[in-house]
């Protein structure tokens, strides 16, 4: 009887084990070996389209670097690689014209730009996140409207208006139209509005007055926004070209992007490779802030909110 009993017994988990390496269980891997292949299919497919665009957005800045690098003698279209690396060129630059004093002029613009914006476009956009006034719907239409304007549009008028306050040929005309940028304004209500309202009610039950909140509470949790007012306000005073084109005409006050215009006519030879060397000369400023920033453009405003 139990010979039987254990007979069967058998017979069954046989049979269980039978049914689970059945048909309907051996898909199993089948379909996960696929999912996988599909999984590494799309995984190459991201990292490819990644290589791409990391050749085509630093491909130009490594060509430039290298040809800034050539020696004297090297054809500068003569391979990817230069036979004779040297740094000879960037001092050539500073030789050929005041470097130095282009930057100090652009370092000058472009920390009163940094400081103005912050600034500014703090307050605005704190003021445009409150709901407690009237008129703030009328004057947030107005501030994206003027958006849609390019700045040649009103190119003219701010020359006209910048000239009548006598501050042609001056840095502080060259600052004062970009003193503060709409879209930074609606970078910073953009993060103001993204703070808790639990934690300006505290800070208004502990006897925070506006100023304080302003200060203790909204600036902290925007240190992500601030990051961001503060790289491109460098790069727009840094980069701007057109604008101190129009407003400066005294050489000793051009900024960078004004002196490397004149670099190659500096010369006597139109050498590539000194104005590769200035270009790079240029392009360092930006990326040393980028990334002495960047670890700020991942911090969300929750999280700056929650350490406070």
């Amino acid at each position: 009887m139990s010979t039987s009993s254990s007979a069967g017994s058998g017979h069954r988990s046989g049979h269980r084990s039978g049914h689970r390496s059945g048909p309907g269980i051996e898909k199993r891997p089948r379909r996960t070996a696929a999912a996988r292949r599909r999984h590494r299919i799309g995984l190459a497919g991201r990292y490819a389209t990644l290589v791409l665009m990391l050749v085509v957005m630093l491909g130009p800045i490594v060509w430039q670097f290298l040809t800034s690098i050539r020696g004297r003698t090297e054809n500068v279209y003569d391979g990817v690689l230069p036979s004779q690396p040297t740094l000879d060129n960037y001092v050539r630059v500073a030789e050929s014209f005041p470097l130095l004093q282009y930057v100090g002029n652009t370092l000058t613009v472009a920390v009163l730009a940094i400081t103005s914006n912050m600034l500014f476009a703090a307050m605005g956009g704190y003021a445009l996140s409150r709901a407690a006034w009237k008129g703030r719907r009328v004057v947030f239409t107005v501030l994206v409207a003027t958006l849609m304007f390019p700045f040649e549009s009103v190119m003219i008028s701010m020359f006209l208006t910048v000239r009548e306050m006598g501050l042609v040929d001056t840095l502080i005309g060259v600052w004062l139209p970009g003193a503060v940028s709409v879209l930074n304004i609606m970078v910073m209500r953009a993060a103001f509005l993204a703070v808790p309202k639990e934690l300006e009610e505290a800070a208004v039950l502990d006897g925070a007055g506006e100023w304080t909140r302003f200060t203790r509470v909204f600036l902290p949790a925007a240190k992500g926004a601030l990051a961001v007012v503060c790289i491109t306000s460098f790069m727009g005073a840094w980069d701007d070209f057109l604008w101190p084109l129009l407003v400066l005409t005294n050489s000793d006050n051009y900024t960078l992007q004004l002196g490397l215009k004149t670099l190659a006519g500096a010369t006597t030879v139109n050498d590539q490779r000194l104005v590769a060397a200035g270009a790079m000369a240029a392009l360092l400023p930006m990326m040393f802030l980028f990334f002495a920033l960047q670890r700020f453009f991942f911090k969300g405003v929750g999280e700056g909110a929650v350490k406070i």
